[in-house]
């Protein structure tokens, strides 16, 4: 692991000095550049730690179901060659009322439940955090007559991209 936490700080140390140089631009675009660079860096990290965890405290608990192979899924669907064996009793001696709940009860409804699972990745306390200075960080340069969109955007998805990378290290190499 250590490896990987030296090759992510290397990509972020060479991302900040590049920032740093567009101070020699303008104060207004480094500022700029650099707001809107971390804001966008620390919400995907936050979030691709939010989700590795979440994912990881399913899979400890054993609360992770095996899913079907996607070729099988995309091939049928709704498991109409399915291998298992089929109720082959008259239609006169089927209870249809107890077959039509146990096909309810194997659909997944919305729920609170099912609200809470998806949720849990996206309330992670460092993904709040980055919004939270993103939102900080933009009133900041509104307020102080720094703020340049043109500048601004494109610098998102500067964020982005890196937090992808120093993610892919961080958290999809163990």
């Amino acid at each position: 692991m250590r490896i990987t936490v030296r090759e992510s700080i290397k990509i972020l140390l060479v991302l900040e000095g590049l920032i740093l140089l567009a101070s020699l631009v303008s104060f207004s675009f480094f500022i700029n550049l650099q707001i809107a660079f971390l804001s966008s860096f620390f919400i995907m990290i936050g979030s691709m730690y939010g989700y590795k965890k979440m994912v990881q405290t399913k899979i400890d608990a054993g609360e992770y179901e095996e899913k079907r192979d996607f070729l099988d899924t995309v091939e049928d669907p709704h498991e109409l060659y399915d291998e298992t064996p089929l109720n082959d009793a008259p239609a006169e001696e089927l209870d249809l009322k107890a077959i039509v709940k146990e096909e309810k009860k194997k659909i997944k409804t919305f729920s609170i439940e099912s609200m809470k699972h998806g949720t849990k990745g996206s309330l992670s306390l460092f993904r709040i955090a980055g919004y939270i200075f993103l939102f900080l960080g933009f009133v900041a340069l509104k307020n102080n007559d720094l703020l340049d969109l043109a500048i601004y955007m494109p610098s998102l998805l500067g964020g982005i991209v890196a937090a992808y990378f120093v993610g892919k290290n961080l958290f999809l190499s163990e």
